[in-house]
């Protein structure tokens, strides 16, 4: 049987570090303002349910499911204007933290295809 995603990436640790990473450059990235605006200014509650999330949707504890149901993404999203300018910020930021983090080549474009799939379903607004 072939190791989930996130095991290929290092498990726990590796999934955390990937998405403090995200949300440090979206915090600090100018290009990245536009889904910045989106979140609150205490960035906490969602780095803790982006971490959930992803642990699942890579194949590892489904932790975001134990504590909130199911994830039902976009519904969730609905209330924020998610065009493609916000879909290319979330994915750029992404792309860059993987990076940082040292994904093997690979498994990052794989990831990142799946996650374009995802961002490209949350847009709920033109252009």
């Amino acid at each position: 049987m072939p190791e989930a995603p996130y095991d290929l990436l290092g498990g726990d640790a590796t999934v955390r570090r990937l998405v403090d990473r995200f949300y440090d450059l979206m915090d600090s990235v100018p290009e990245h303002y536009v889904i910045r605006k989106l979140h609150p200014a205490d960035l906490a509650g969602s780095r803790e349910k982006l971490y959930l999330f992803l642990s699942g949707w890579l194949g590892g504890p489904q932790l975001y499911a134990e504590k909130f149901g199911h994830p039902m993404l976009r519904a969730r999203h609905l209330p924020f204007a998610i065009g493609l300018a916000e879909r290319d910020a979330w994915l750029a930021c992404m792309k860059q933290a993987m990076s940082d983090c040292e994904i093997e080549a690979g498994l990052k474009m794989g990831l990142l295809d799946s996650l374009f799939k995802t961002a490209d379903w949350m847009r709920n607004k033109e252009g």
